[in-house]
C-alpha cells in the first residue's frame, strides 16, 4: 500500500536549524521520494518501508533533543504527482 506523509519538525530551542537540517539529510538518505518546502517535508512510498525508515529516525531525533515536536499527516495513496486543477 502506498502512503504520503507530511512532516514538520519543530525543535523548541533558539538554534533549531541544525536539528532540522540533520533530520532532512537523514531522511533523504532513506531513498524515498521526498519533496521539501519551507514549511514541511513530504515523503512518498510503500507504507511498511516508509514507516520502517521513519520510526528509527524519529526515535533518534527525540533522544537527541531535549524538547521537540513533530507534526505528521498521513494520507493513504501516492499523492506525489498532485496538481491542483483550479
Amino acid at each position: 500500500m502506498k502512503i504520503s506523509i507530511e512532516l514538520t519538525l519543530t525543535p523548541l530551542k533558539k538554534d533549531f536549524i541544525p536539528t532540522i537540517k540533520s533530520f532532512i539529510l537523514q531522511l533523504r538518505s532513506l531513498g524515498f521520494i521526498i519533496k521539501e518546502n519551507p514549511l514541511s517535508t513530504q515523503v512518498y512510498g510503500d507504507f511498511d518501508s516508509v514507516m520502517q525508515g521513519l520510526l528509527p529516525l524519529i526515535r533518534k531525533t527525540f533522544k537527541e533533543e531535549n524538547s521537540v515536536m513533530l507534526h505528521l499527516k498521513m494520507v493513504k495513496g501516492d499523492r506525489s504527482n498532485y496538481e491542483p486543477n483550479f
